[in-house]
């Protein structure tokens, strides 16, 4: 492993959250599969002042879960920095729900567009409080055809699981998945679970979290993909 990929992994790292326990073992997973190093380095929210800067290191952007972040601003701008630049980005539960947020205030115009955990009063929510929430539980999940999760997961049904009250508010849906966003997964009710950017290297985000299967010693098929990416890329 003589090569080695730096992944900044924007969030606020508390060791007792589940998945930032998961992640670095998903991304040693990948190294040895992909007989290459990945090196994570966990960067606050607070620290991101200027993205370009701050993040012209890396290879790779995997914005984190445990929201709501020190810094919204900060993930933001980071989420914005990969977007723009075709850097590979993985997004998973606040991750996802930032993605979106990013993506409706910079390229959609919607300014105002706000999360409730953060801005509950707004009367823009774009990202709404789920009306059954997903803590710490399993769910059945259909992807699309064609998607960078269909081909990642090799299966049209999957089940993954979930530490997630907020989500896609269904009222902003279609005019939310427009253009080059689009909804990738769902519920077997039809609430949108993930979405990706078409013309993207990997723009990939999930309100699920597919790293946890690390915990177990599997490497998640979509961290595989993400790193395949970084190394494509």
């Amino acid at each position: 492993m003589s090569l080695q990929y730096s992944i900044a992994l924007v969030g606020d790292y508390d060791s007792s959250v589940p998945a930032h326990q998961a992640i670095p073992l998903a991304l040693d997973l990948a190294s040895t599969h992909h007989g290459t190093r990945f090196h994570a380095t966990w960067v606050p929210t607070v620290t991101i002042q200027q993205a370009e800067k701050d993040l012209e290191s890396y290879q790779g952007v995997w914005c984190v879960p445990a929201s709501p972040y020190q810094n919204t601003q900060g993930a933001l701008s980071a989420i914005r920095f990969a977007r723009e630049r075709n850097v590979p980005f993985l997004g998973t539960c606040g991750g996802f729900q930032h993605a979106l947020l990013e993506y409706a205030q910079n390229v959609l115009g919607m300014i105002d567009a706000a999360h409730a955990e953060m801005n509950p009063e707004s009367s823009h929510l774009l990202i709404a409080p789920l009306s059954c929430s997903l803590v710490e539980t399993q769910a059945e999940l259909l992807l699309e055809p064609d998607s960078i999760l269909s081909r990642s997961y090799g299966t049209p049904r999957i089940v993954e699981g979930y530490r997630c009250s907020y989500g896609p508010n269904p009222e902003y849906e279609h005019t939310l998945f427009t253009g080059d966003l689009w909804a990738t997964a769902r519920g077997l009710e039809g609430e949108v679970r993930a979405g990706e950017l078409r013309n993207h290297p990997f723009f990939v985000g999930t309100l699920f979290q597919p790293e946890r299967r690390a915990l177990k010693g599997e490497l998640p098929p979509l961290v595989r993909d993400f790193t395949k990416a970084i190394l494509a890329n």
